[in-house]
């Protein structure tokens, strides 16, 4: 394939204390599907956004069509003709099937919208995928998970796209339904058009796949290998092997074998994980190992009382845990993956953030004793070397390792015995994450049961006395840490999605 369409050379993207694309190189050919492969945490999220506009690379050069690409934004992209498919698809449920087509770009003369026009199309970009049993009129929302994923091609396909990106596109699909989409993916490239494809399932890299480039923090560690003759062991080595250097508190030695503070037995949400059986003692760091999609997260959400189960039964000190009030009156604690949405009140100074789980222990005759807060906070900052140590100082101002270390001491001051964190070091610099490691060690060593679950597999086995591999929504392995590698863990995530007799 000589024809390149896209050309990225020493790419870089920076956030605040992150180098999230650190020198990536890519070369995509018009009619191949370009598959992109690397942990979670690698990069590809990242590089997916600067493509699409959403946001601008720092350094390095990226051509498009042979000439300097820098889009303005998400409709300059499209408009150019690179149309993104996110994994969490973004249609808007009430409208009809050809307005999400063609939202932003919608079709008018004189002002008035061209409602019959852009069915008309529509239907035909449908015919085109194959689908055109789909009505351009229908709403989204009644469609199924597969039906909206067309409608976010039919929406690509609309801006006359010639390069299709695709983030996680199987991870909401039956069977069937990829076999489809894999159908429709061979008809557009035959038609010259190029496409990205990333997913953790390597049996789709080998099915789908013309070459693989591979990331790893941020960088690229392989490029242009072949889809289906790479051996599994190579792809899985051009993944592991972080630059970062974890640095991690001393495990014990020894420690004392004392009865579960948590059971969870035969756990099941239908759709999203199924059969979940583990425990936690207190002092035991538990951690989670499993790709985006696995379950981890709603799994630690359900536990919690955060989602209802349709099956099984959770329990702390043999007491039955019924709903989040029950949970955290038996001392459980959550500190969630998206902190800033779902845990913190930004504009709220550190102090009211910190006592949000324990503020009736602060009422005094009906009035809050705003002064015991403060001074519970501030002792709770110390202990956890908050920087700076200012309780008045609003949420919002601190870094995200603080605004973590603020969910963690809400929790403390409750009187937290189990404490579950997910992604507790996410968008966390190195410095700020050995802090964190510290003050989840100290916990366990203060007898607290932790539960955590993290993207980054060395977090896992540094952390952790004892890691669960869960996959497709099961667990599926367990074993004390220190008898685990890296290599070891991703294969047994990847398992499923290895095909029989393919190379290894």
């Amino acid at each position: 394939m000589t024809d390149v369409v896209l050309r990225l050379v020493d790419v870089v993207k920076t956030f605040p204390g992150v180098r999230a694309l650190d020198g990536v190189e890519l070369e995509v050919s018009a009619g191949e599907v370009h598959c992109l492969l690397g942990q979670n945490g690698a990069g590809k999220s990242t590089l997916i956004k600067v493509l699409a506009g959403v946001h601008h690379a720092d350094g390095g050069e990226i051509s498009w069509l042979g000439k300097p690409f820098a889009p303005a934004g998400p409709q300059a992209a499209m408009r150019a003709g690179i149309a993104t498919i996110y994994q969490e698809l973004d249609l808007v449920d009430e409208l009809s099937v050809a307005e999400n087509a063609f939202l932003g770009h919608e079709r008018s003369r004189l002002g008035f919208s061209r409602r019959r026009a852009a069915a008309a199309r529509t239907a035909a970009i449908l015919a085109r995928l194959g689908h055109a049993e789909i009505s351009p009129t229908a709403k989204v929302r009644h469609l199924p998970a597969a039906g909206k994923q067309i409608v976010s091609m039919a929406r690509a396909l609309s801006h006359d796209a010639k390069l299709l990106v695709m983030d996680e596109p199987s991870a909401v699909l039956a069977h069937d339904e990829v076999a489809n989409l894999f159908r429709i993916i061979r008809d557009l490239t035959a038609q010259g058009i190029a496409v990205i494809y990333i997913s953790h399932r390597l049996a789709e890299i080998r099915e789908i796949g013309d070459r693989v480039t591979v990331l790893k923090d941020g960088r690229t560690t392989a490029a242009n290998l072949p889809a289906r003759t790479t051996p599994t062991r190579e792809l899985v080595g051009k993944m592991t092997g972080r630059s970062i250097e974890y640095l991690f508190p001393e495990r014990p030695a020894d420690r004392a074998q004392t009865p579960p503070i948590l059971q969870v037995a035969g756990l099941t949400r239908h759709g999203e994980f199924a059969d979940a059986s583990l425990t936690v003692a207190p002092g035991e760091i538990v951690g989670i190992a499993g790709l985006v999609g696995s379950g981890r997260s709603e799994l630690l959400e359900t536990i919690f009382g955060a989602r209802r189960a349709d099956a099984g039964t959770v329990t702390m000190d043999g007491q039955r845990i019924t709903g989040l009030g029950a949970a955290v009156r038996r001392g459980m604690g959550m500190a969630p993956e998206e902190r800033k949405s779902q845990a913190l009140l930004l504009d709220e100074p550190v102090y009211k953030n910190m006592t949000l789980a324990s503020f009736a222990g602060f009422a005094r005759a009906g009035f809050t004793a705003a002064r015991d807060e403060r001074a519970a906070a501030r002792n709770t900052a110390d202990r956890l070397e908050l920087r700076p140590r200012d309780v008045e100082r609003p949420v919002r101002t601190l870094s995200g390792g603080n605004q973590q270390k603020v969910v963690v001491g809400r929790w403390l001051l409750g009187k937290t015995r189990l404490l579950l964190l997910d992604e507790p070091t996410r968008g966390v610099d190195v410095g700020a994450r050995v802090e964190l490691y510290r003050v989840i060690r100290d916990l366990a060593e203060n007898g607290v049961g932790v539960l955590l679950i993290s993207s980054e597999v060395p977090e896992v086995l540094g952390l952790a006395d004892r890691v669960l591999v869960m996959r497709e929504g099961r667990i599926v392995h367990e074993a004390p840490a220190d008898e685990l590698d890296e290599d070891t863990v991703l294969d047994l995530v990847m398992a499923g999605s290895l095909m029989e007799g393919e190379p290894t």
